[in-house]
């Protein structure tokens, strides 16, 4: 994929809007999880040390119009103390208070917006939010990888009005994805967990007929499971995707798919619910699977050991609750020793190694879920392809 880097801008003494990911998540009216945070932090450092007048612009959450709960300002406050500049926090997102709050803030300071979303016609790339947003800079570097599979008015609508590039994080995303996209190292294993079969189907068409192997974990796996024909008890199935499911298992590819050889089986969804391992083609009546067994954490941990290329999205059982993360933490674990290409996406994927504190230990974490499992789907992402008309 050919996208105008930073390289590209002139930047020294201009104004440089940054569209970054800072959907961080807060408690209490702090960041309870600052990732994005510092995965944006290397585009606005270079584009302050060229010289630029950083704006940054982003969403946070879904609020239904103007919300304080949503606003930016703990996020300003946070990428304030990680980045050691000043950030100043705009009163809005467009408009002539926002114009008059960038011309008044020091040269060293990056200007923060308030949450995009506070903005209707953001979500719907309305041309006049894009417009807005266009006229508070020169240049505008797009740097959102979670973000960039959505036409909203702040990626798409200003990357038509200014000359546009991608940002660091951006370009080493899409790196990322490119490299298992076209020409992966083999053995080529992917990795899928998450509760929903249905969010992970076309990302299993798309790429079994190029993986080696692909292990499926989680919730998803008993929609599998019930597919080929085996007791799932209780556990969550999505019964109108069997019947496609089926054919898939059936197909030319289905003999790539390994399912579970054991599930960690609850008599409730509970978090001290008493559970026990069960043959993963018989979960009993009355149980539900809450996480993969001990057999499964050691057969897929190998397979994962000595791949060359590894994609992991989406967690292996319940892992917010320790009595079902242990198969979660095993992948993780894997992923983590493995001396191939480990790239993990999703941000409960991601989630679970920062909190195993494995997030260190992988070749690249991505920051968007959504939009690396449609780049996998083989789509065009908006966010990206405004882009390359500046190429």
């Amino acid at each position: 994929m050919n996208l105008p880097t930073l390289d590209a801008l002139e930047v020294d003494g201009r104004r440089v809007l940054v569209r970054s990911d800072l959907n961080v998540p807060l408690e209490g009216g702090a960041v309870a999880d600052d990732f994005r945070i510092r995965a944006s932090l290397p585009t606005i450092e270079a584009l302050r040390r060229r010289g630029a007048r950083v704006v940054v612009a982003s969403h946070l959450g879904r609020p239904k119009g103007t919300d304080p709960a949503f606003s930016l300002a703990p996020v300003g406050e946070r990428l304030a103390e990680l980045g050691g500049f000043p950030v100043v926090q705009a009163p809005g997102v467009i408009g002539a208070d926002v114009a008059a709050a960038i011309d008044a803030a020091p040269d060293e300071a990056v200007v923060l917006l308030e949450n995009t979303r506070f903005e209707p016609g953001e979500s719907k790339n309305d041309p006049e939010v894009a417009a807005g947003l266009a006229s508070l800079a020169d240049v505008f570097v797009s740097d959102a990888f979670g973000t960039a599979h959505r036409a909203h008015a702040s990626n798409v609508g200003v990357a038509e009005r200014l000359p546009s590039a991608a940002g660091l994080l951006l370009e080493g995303e899409i790196a990322a994805f490119d490299r298992l996209l076209r020409d992966p190292e083999r053995p080529y294993v992917v990795v899928l967990g998450g509760a929903k079969v249905s969010d992970k189907l076309e990302v299993i068409k798309n790429l079994l007929p190029s993986v080696d192997l692909m292990l499926v974990g989680g919730g998803m796996c008993f929609t599998l499971l019930k597919a080929g024909g085996y007791r799932v008890g209780d556990s969550l199935v999505e019964d109108s995707m069997v019947g496609e499911v089926k054919r898939i298992l059936d197909g030319p590819g289905g003999s790539k798919i390994v399912l579970p050889d054991d599930i960690v089986v609850a008599d409730r969804f509970s978090s001290d619910a008493d559970h026990r391992v069960v043959p993963g083609t018989a979960s009993p009546d009355g149980t539900m699977g809450l996480d993969i067994g001990p057999e499964t954490v050691g057969r897929f941990g190998g397979v994962i050991e000595e791949a060359e290329s590894v994609f992991w999205n989406g967690p292996m059982g319940v892992f917010e609750w320790p009595a079902f993360r242990h198969g979660t933490a095993g992948i993780a674990a894997a992923v983590a020793s493995s001396d191939g290409y480990t790239v993990v996406g999703g941000g409960d994927s991601v989630a679970a190694l920062r909190l195993l504190g494995r997030d260190d230990e992988v070749a690249f974490v991505s920051s968007g879920g959504g939009a690396g499992l449609e780049i996998l789907e083989g789509k065009d992402l908006p966010g990206i392809a405004a882009l390359e008309r500046w190429s």
